[in-house]
């Protein structure tokens, strides 16, 4: 089949080298290049570099709703288009490009958590399941009717998005490719809209820790933003970014950011538990355990940590 490739991050690789090996990649469709690292310098998406070593026709549009969009990818003749992270919401005449139809590789079990952040907010939410569904695309946001649906993938309790994001990649790749293969025997399922909830794009702020929340909910939050864009909060030693932590099931004795001691580890008040980081990396520091940080800023029970209100995004 001749399959036109729409994906941007690493997310998308595992699906595109599968359809590389068992299909025809006639074009991939990926985000411009952006500035990253140190110095800023443009850096191309992860899809392109995969495309372009592979010697798949790359093209980076930078609206798709611009003119001409839907000729230019038209002329690459494809039966179908797959989606998978793309970062572009696509207009309804490139949609109509492909004989076939387009296909999304979504990272829920629709309808529930469409958008684009799916994984971080079934973790955030306090999800202990999700999947992968294949779609055909409208013109809505994940609303499409349903082509296949994976069973549901236990979340493990400590598990990142970062991680959970791999392993649903593979298991994405899986599915769409029998998708393909039985795509003319499928009958597409609308979704029910009653049952949606929405996965919006992440923001710096919602990785800050508020301490009035939680302590299982702040674990979330640290899970559900890791690798991106990262929990954080301020202590008296300037701002702190928490990689990894445990909620401690024992009623705070001190008010919520205050750290305390707990059998022998100090752990900081929320508003129901405690909290302990694992993994923190302080500004322009290496990542460390928070035994090595509290060691170095030589911080003791009654120093506070601070909520949203004072971490600059």
């Amino acid at each position: 089949m001749r399959v036109l490739f729409y994906g941007t991050p690493e997310f998308a690789l595992p699906t595109l080298e599968a359809l590389l090996h068992r299909h025809e990649v006639v074009a991939v469709v990926t985000q411009p290049d952006r500035p990253a690292h140190r110095g800023q310098r443009p850096t191309p998406p992860p899809v392109k570099v995969r495309a372009a070593a592979a010697g798949v026709p790359v093209v980076q549009p930078a609206r798709l709703r611009d003119p001409g969009w839907p000729e230019r990818l038209a002329a690459f003749t494809p039966d179908t288009a797959v989606v998978v992270a793309f970062g572009q919401i696509l207009p309804r005449a490139v949609l109509d490009v492909p004989l076939r139809g387009s296909i999304n590789v979504h990272a829920s079990l629709l309808p529930r958590y469409r958008g684009a952040a799916p994984i971080a907010w079934a973790i955030m939410r306090g999800e202990t399941a999700t999947g992968i569904t294949t779609f055909l695309m409208d013109e809505g946001m994940d609303t499409g009717p349903i082509l296949q649906q994976s069973g549901p993938l236990p979340i493990g309790a400590d598990e990142t998005a970062g991680e959970l994001g791999a392993r649903l990649a593979v298991l994405g790749a899986e599915l769409l490719i029998d998708t393909l293969a039985r795509l003319a025997t499928l009958t597409p399922i609308p979704q029910r809209d009653e049952d949606a909830t929405m996965a919006p794009r992440l923001r710096k702020s919602d990785g800050h820790l508020d301490w009035n929340r939680p302590a299982e909910e702040l674990v979330n939050v640290v899970r559900g933003c890791n690798p991106w864009p990262g929990a954080h909060t301020v202590g008296p030693a300037g701002r702190l970014s928490i990689r990894r932590a445990r909620a401690v099931r024992a009623e705070a004795p001190v008010p919520p950011g205050t750290l305390y001691e707990h059998e022998g580890q100090l752990v900081a008040a929320t508003g129901a538990g405690g909290f302990l980081p694992v993994e923190v990396q302080a500004d322009n520091k290496r990542p460390m355990s928070w035994t090595e940080y509290l060691r170095g800023a030589r911080l003791s029970a009654g120093a506070r940590l601070l909520g949203p209100a004072s971490v600059q995004a």
